[in-house]
């Protein structure tokens, strides 16, 4: 294991910094900067947070357009949180196609107690209709919330994820900047340990989801 800094900040606090994607654009322009440090195997797709963020204090309305509230309902699940948006064209369904499919090799027993939880960053555009439908083609159990979207940054903000209001792109597309990492909670301490980038596969998670299911580390 070898210690990465990943950004000084502020003197002497060392931060991790998720750049922002458009999903499919390459821009890094902006960045989000939360107080944590990391510690990886080069070959490895997870990086175990050295201090974990605390799960978002976050209540939003699910695909059934009932209230949520993400603490109280995912309190000792094994819980994956990833920002994203249904128009997404290609990180975010292939980040939960990769996810379904690695949940799906699990022994129902496991898949029973993971929780997968897809915030939108698009609320405008992402109803909850529009959320259900969308997650069930992937999986019937992920969790999809929306809400207001200045509770939805604000939360995202606080396990270091950047996200800004859909604007249109230089072609007139209406596109959603969002940090793309995946955050495995502890179902023992309910605290984000994990980090997993866009490139994790399904591999990858099929042979860590047991691990996360009971707390361990990757």
């Amino acid at each position: 294991m070898s210690k990465k800094t990943l950004l000084a900040a502020a003197g002497l606090v060392t931060a991790a910094t998720f750049a922002l994607s458009a999903c499919g654009s390459s821009d890094d322009s902006g960045k989000s900067v939360a107080d944590v440090s990391t510690e990886a195997a080069s070959n490895k797709a997870a990086t175990v947070l050295d201090q974990p963020f605390e799960k978002p204090d976050l209540v939003l309305t699910d695909t059934h357009g009932k209230k949520f509230d993400l603490r109280e309902r995912t309190k000792g699940r094994p819980t994956l949180i990833y920002f994203g948006y249904t128009h997404c064209p290609d990180v975010c369904p292939l980040t939960m196609s990769n996810l379904a499919v690695a949940k799906k090799a699990l022994p129902k027993a496991e898949q029973d107690k993971l929780q997968v939880v897809f915030v939108t960053t698009d609320p405008d555009r992402d109803t909850p209709a529009v959320l259900g439908k969308w997650l069930k083609a992937q999986d019937p159990d992920f969790i999809g919330l929306t809400g207001d979207f200045a509770t939805i940054q604000g939360a995202a903000r606080t396990v270091g994820i950047s996200i800004e209001p859909t604007q249109k792109d230089k072609n007139g597309k209406l596109v959603s900047m969002h940090g793309t990492q995946v955050i495995a909670f502890s179902p023992k301490t309910d605290a984000g340990y994990v980090l997993y980038g866009e490139d994790a596969t399904v591999e990858d998670y099929t042979k860590d989801l047991p691990k996360i299911i009971k707390g361990a580390k990757p």
